[in-house]
């Protein structure tokens, strides 16, 4: 839908980041919630724009992780908001700002993806 050129290793190489970057997020979460929760917002932020509003605007056709957005990415990310508020570390400015971290997070691959198709990145000539 966004027109992006996703081959198959920048597919790998960006999912084991995400990996990583869930780890990294579980650490970091007694001492700083808003990058920690930037993750799940991540996820939250992935399933909506790239899985699930795109079968909703093609009308039905299938997107690759439409499954796994709908049935782990969003209960997994409601659920760690639900427990940062419980635990109090959930306040109005860490949930604008980890969707903000969030929202960052995604733009990140989707600007790499279109810089290097630009005549500067090219490596092919």
């Amino acid at each position: 839908m966004l027109g992006l050129a996703v081959d198959w290793p920048h597919f790998y190489v960006v999912n084991a980041l995400v990996i990583v970057l869930g780890a990294v997020a579980a650490e970091v979460a007694p001492a700083a919630p808003m990058l920690a929760l930037g993750f799940p917002a991540l996820m939250a932020i992935n399933a909506t724009f790239f899985h699930v509003l795109p079968f909703i605007i093609t009308k039905g056709r299938f997107s690759p992780g439409l499954i796994t957005a709908v049935a782990l990415f969003y209960p997994l990310s409601i659920a760690c908001y639900l427990r940062a508020a419980a635990d109090g570390a959930l306040s109005t400015s860490v949930l604008i700002g980890s969707i903000i971290v969030g929202a960052l997070l995604m733009a990140a691959p989707v600007v790499l993806l279109k810089l290097k198709e630009q005549p500067y990145f090219r490596q092919d000539r």
